[in-house]
C-alpha cells in the first residue's frame, strides 16, 4: 500500500512568519469541577450530632418536594461539632453571593446544586441567622438586589463627559426594555464586547447605572462576576478566562442572570447525591 503523508496543523505545526509575527494562543482551562463524596473528619459515631443529621435529613424532604415550596433549615442553634459536620458535607461550589443592603448577607451554594448556605451577618460581622434554602436561587437575593433600586436610567445628554461616544443610545434601549420588562420574562442582553465603547463609554454607563447591593460570582471554567446596578433588573455580567482577562462583558435585563441560577434538573441530581451521601455517612 502507498503510505499517505497528511499534512499537520495546530500550533507549532506552521513556520514562522517572515515578520517575525507568531499567534498567541489562549491557554485552555486545564482543571474542571466534579463532584467527590465529601471528606468528614467529624467522629460519625458521636452521639451529639443529632442536631446536624436531623437537619440533613429534612434538606432530603426539602430537595424531594421540589418545585413545592418549603421552609428554610435554621442552623444557628448548631454547636460546634455539628456546625463542622454540616460544614464538611456541604462543602461550597461553584457560586457565592454578598448582598450588602441594609444588613450583610453571605450566601454560598453547596457541592449540591440548588443547595444554598445563607448567612446574615450584623455591624460587628458576626453571624445572626444561618440556613439552609432550596431553590434555583435564594429568596433573599430576589428580595434585596433591587429594594432600593431606580425605576429608570436618567438619560440627560446635555453635559456628556468628554469621550463619551456610544453610551447615550444604550442607555435609552435600556430604559425602553426596563420598562416593559414582567418577571420570568426571557433575558435583554447587551453584549459590550461586540460594540465600538470607549473606557469613557464604559465609566459612563457604570456612572448612570450606579451600583446595587448585591455581588455574585461564579466560578467554572474561569470566572464570572455579577453585579446588580442601582437600576431595576440591570445586571452587569463579566466572564474572565482562566487566566483572569475579561472576555465577555454584558449588561443584562433579567430578574437573575442565568449563569447564577441552579436548575431544575440539578436540584433533582441533588437530591440524589444526597441520598446517596446520607446512606454512607448517617
Amino acid at each position: 500500500m502507498t503510505s499517505i503523508n497528511l499534512p499537520i496543523f495546530g500550533q507549532g505545526s506552521q513556520p514562522a512568519e517572515e515578520d517575525g509575527v507568531e499567534l498567541d494562543y489562549l491557554a485552555m482551562p486545564e482543571e474542571m469541577t466534579t463532584y467527590r463524596m465529601p471528606t468528614i473528619s467529624v467522629d460519625l459515631n458521636a452521639a451529639d450530632l443529632a442536631q446536624a443529621k436531623t437537619a440533613l435529613q429534612q434538606l432530603e424532604q426539602n430537595l424531594a418536594k421540589y418545585p413545592a415550596t418549603s421552609q428554610t433549615i435554621d442552623l444557628i442553634s448548631l454547636d460546634q461539632t455539628n456546625r463542622q459536620f454540616v460544614d464538611e458535607l456541604l462543602g461550597e461550589g461553584e457560586v457565592s453571593m454578598l448582598s450588602n443592603g441594609a444588613q450583610t448577607l453571605r450566601i454560598q451554594e453547596s457541592v449540591l446544586a440548588g443547595v444554598w448556605r445563607s448567612q446574615r451577618l450584623d455591624a460587628q460581622k458576626q453571624i445572626v441567622t444561618d440556613t439552609l434554602e432550596v431553590g434555583i436561587i435564594p429568596q433573599a437575593i430576589l428580595q434585596t438586589a433591587f429594594a432600593d433600586a431606580a425605576e429608570h436610567i436618567d438619560t440627560d445628554m446635555s453635559a456628556l463627559p468628554d469621550g463619551v461616544m456610544n453610551a447615550p443610545p444604550l442607555l435609552a434601549e435600556l430604559n425602553a426594555k426596563i420598562a416593559e420588562y414582567q418577571p420570568v420574562a426571557e433575558a435583554h442582553i447587551i453584549n459590550l464586547s461586540l460594540l465600538p465603547q470607549t473606557e469613557q463609554d464604559l465609566a459612563f454607563l457604570e456612572q448612570r447605572l450606579g451600583k446595587g447591593a448585591v455581588t455574585i460570582l461564579s466560578r467554572g471554567y474561569g470566572n464570572c462576576r455579577i453585579d446588580a446596578t442601582a437600576t431595576r433588573n440591570v445586571w452587569w455580567v463579566r466572564y474572565f478566562n482562566s487566566q483572569d482577562t475579561l472576555i465577555l462583558n454584558t449588561l443584562e435585563v433579567s430578574d437573575v442572570p442565568n449563569v447564577a441560577c441552579a436548575s431544575a434538573e440539578d436540584i433533582a441530581d441533588s437530591h440524589q447525591r444526597l441520598q446517596e451521601i446520607l446512606q454512607v455517612y448517617l
